[in-house]
Parts: C-alpha cells; structure tokens; sequence
C-alpha cells in the first residue's frame, strides 16, 4: 500500500513540476592512502566508508563522481576502497565516473579503476602500476657513533631487512617475491577494470612508469579528457545537480589541541613527545608527492 502511495504521489509531482533534475554524488579521495592517521591527509576504508555509503544512499541519484587526487601508498586499503566502491556500485546499480585531478597514481590510479569510466587533465599524472618499498641501513652511522645494536628474535626471519645490519641477498630476494605476488593482483585489478581498453603494451603499461592524462588516454588507462562539471553536464545535461558529500568533520576538542593521547592533555606532554613521528611522517607524506613534481 505504502509503495503505491509513493508512486502515486511520485507521478502528481512530476505532472506538476516536471522531471527532477538528475542527481551525482561528488566524492573527494584525496591524500596519501594509508592505515590509521598517521598522514595530515590521509585515505583509507575506514575514513571514507561513511562517505561512500551516504554517496550512494542518496535519492534519485543518477551517478557518482570520485574526484581522486593521491600518489599512492598501501595496496591494501587501495583494494578495499576499490572493493567497497564497486559492491555499493553493484547493489544500488549506479555508475560511477572517476577524476583524476593533479596526480591518481600507484595506489591513487587504483582507486581510479573503482569508476566505469575514468577522466583526467591533460596534464594529470596517472598510472604507476608497480610496487615500491623504500628504507635507510644505518649500520655504519651506528659505528661511528659508537652505538651497540641489540636485537633478539625468535625465527631467522623475524628481523629479515632490518636497518641497522647488513643487507642481506636472500632477503632482498624475498622481499622481491613479496611485491611480485602484490604486482600481480595489481596488473589483475587493471585488465579486470580496463579490459579491452587497454591499447599499450603491457610491458609499458604495467611497468611503474607514469604518464600524463594526455598519453593516458591513448593507452587506455583512462577514457578521455575532462573535468567533473563538463563530463557530467555533457552526460546529465545543463540542469544536472552536483552533491558533495563532505568527510565528518573532527569535534571541536581535537581542531583546538585539547586532547592528545598517551600524554596529559593540559601539559602537552602528550603533544611534545608525539612531535618525532609527527615530524617524520610530514616528511614521509611530502615524498610521496614530491615524486611526481607536486
């Protein structure tokens, strides 16, 4: 009774008023991709699952838009934002565009397959379909500082890579098997997504290297050249209404500094002995940007 009550009250409106405009959920992705929040922006699942699902709980909706601007970082929450993207996709049965903006690569251009279309700037970074794991040995700073490294581990493998010894060849090989097997599940994800898409070589295509949104489209990494307004008014029409779904806002006790955890919060001993891994994480986000001039 309460469906036919709908529809009846759904056909006097639109006898009245006309057509509703069509409706696209506009969701940001940006920052590092990461766990926890460890990173001044920062994505992962759990930071944007409640976006997503208001995105596509929206009624009358027609699309939605991801506006992707990220360089990348785990392969894990990248796949889970992916997967979580295209089940909603699925169940809602909404398509779903993505936008590369100044950088979707790595991790980033992952996120960017969640869309049944991809589109960039002509001068956006995109691609760098590959796996990277960066570090630093210390042993010989440890030397001259005159330092003593004590590490005790059960199982020979427990501190395989570890900074402060020496690098060692069936180490470096495992940790090669390792990114081969998530290498693998990458190139997967893009010829499940891209299919027959897809014009380059794949010795190129799955290489790591970047290429510009220009070049992106001949490969068919992405569909074409474009901006969210643009593509979505050519497809929607002029009248096509954008609704941004905004990430939730922190309470007002974290914007103003009140509370720090682990430490006191009115001494800010909490805050002070944060401030290393505060410091080395900026330092961590910048090079995850500045490796693409950003």
């Amino acid at each position: 009774m309460l469906d036919t009550t709908v529809s009846i009250f759904s056909f006097l409106r639109r006898k009245l008023f006309g057509e509703p405009s069509p409706k696209v959920a506009v969701v940001r992705l940006y920052g590092v991709i990461a766990a926890g929040g460890r990173f001044k922006q920062n994505i992962n699942l759990a930071s944007v699952a409640e976006q997503l699902e208001q995105a596509f709980d929206l009624r009358g909706l027609s699309a939605v838009a991801l506006l992707i601007n990220s360089p990348g970082g785990s392969p894990v929450q990248s796949a889970l934002i992916l997967k979580r993207i295209r089940d909603l996709a699925q169940e809602k049965d909404v398509p779903v565009l993505a936008f590369a903006e100044d950088v979707a690569a790595s991790g980033g251009y992952m996120l960017a397959l969640a869309g049944d279309e991809i589109y960039g700037n002509p001068s956006s970074i995109v691609g760098s379909v590959g796996v990277v794991s960066s570090g630093f040995g210390f042993k010989q700073v440890m030397e001259k500082i005159g330092v003593e490294r004590r590490l005790y581990t059960s199982g020979e493998s427990k501190a395989m890579l570890d900074a402060f010894q020496d690098e060692k060849e069936e180490d470096v090989a495992r940790l090669k098997e390792i990114q081969q097997d998530i290498h693998e599940h990458f190139k997967g994800l893009v010829r499940e997504r891209r299919g027959k898409r897809l014009k380059g070589l794949r010795s190129k295509l799955f290489s790591g290297e970047v290429f510009t949104g220009q070049e992106a489209v001949k490969l068919g990494q992405i569909d074409g050249i474009g901006d969210v307004r643009t593509v979505l008014r050519s497809r929607f029409g002029d009248k096509v209404k954008m609704r941004l779904i905004s990430e939730k806002k922190p309470r007002l006790s974290g914007l103003l500094g009140l509370a720090s955890q682990g430490g006191d919060s009115h001494s800010g001993i909490g805050r002070v002995a944060d401030m290393p891994h505060t410091m080395l994480a900026a330092v961590e986000e910048r090079l995850y940007w500045n490796k693409f001039g950003l």
